[in-house]
């Protein structure tokens, strides 16, 4: 397993109202994509307006965990349970890796994406995210037979700190479906990094 490398000077944090984002240049990063209708903005605020009553200290970590906890409940349509659609995911995953960013590790879920990638050849987080997912979302949309919003727009993006926190991350992205109750082994589910080779 390679260790992730910081080549440039993180930015630092900002964010566009509820969620965090971490602008690290070529900072290793664990996103989370996830489908137009699987996390509805009132989920959101009452998980916010719920911890801020109780006084938590790290908001918006313990806010990520909740809402991981929510996604993997399979709430909205989960159209990336359709084998065709994870495909056309997974191609464009692949399709990129190498050129545009370092993919450690990841897995397509029903209604969301983990991933752990490193921005490389002066591409951004941002124009990563944006490509990867204006060309999913129109050729899903075709197998779908559909029109309109695919993903939402914002994802969830955590930079990582050191080789621990790597390497936690990359077993939590590997076991989300056994996680989830999808499968009984990492390395049994195809839409993944772990698909016939398990790692932990």
């Amino acid at each position: 397993m390679e260790e992730p490398q910081k080549e440039n000077s993180p930015k630092g944090w900002y964010s566009r109202g509820y969620l965090p984002h971490f602008d690290g240049g070529s900072t290793t990063q664990f996103i989370t994509c996830r489908l137009f209708d699987s996390l509805p903005q009132t989920v959101l605020e009452r998980f916010r307006a719920e911890l801020e009553a109780k006084e938590i200290e790290n908001i918006d970590r313990e806010t990520m965990i909740l809402i991981e906890k929510f996604l993997d409940s399979g709430y909205g349509e989960c159209f990336l349970k359709k084998r065709e659609v994870a495909k056309v995911v997974k191609d464009s995953l692949e399709k990129y890796n190498g050129e545009r960013y370092k993919l450690f590790a990841w897995v397509i879920m029903p209604n969301h994406i983990h991933l752990l990638l490193k921005p490389i050849n002066n591409w951004s987080l941002e124009k990563i995210l944006h490509s990867f997912k204006s060309f999913t979302a129109t050729e899903a949309n075709k197998v779908l037979q559909r029109s309109g919003k695919f993903w939402m727009r914002e994802a969830f993006d955590r930079y990582i700190r050191d080789y621990e926190h790597f390497e936690k991350t990359w077993r939590y992205i590997e076991n989300n479906p056994v996680k989830a109750g999808l499968c009984q082994k990492s390395s049994d589910w195809e839409f993944s990094s772990a698909f016939g080779t398990p790692r932990f």
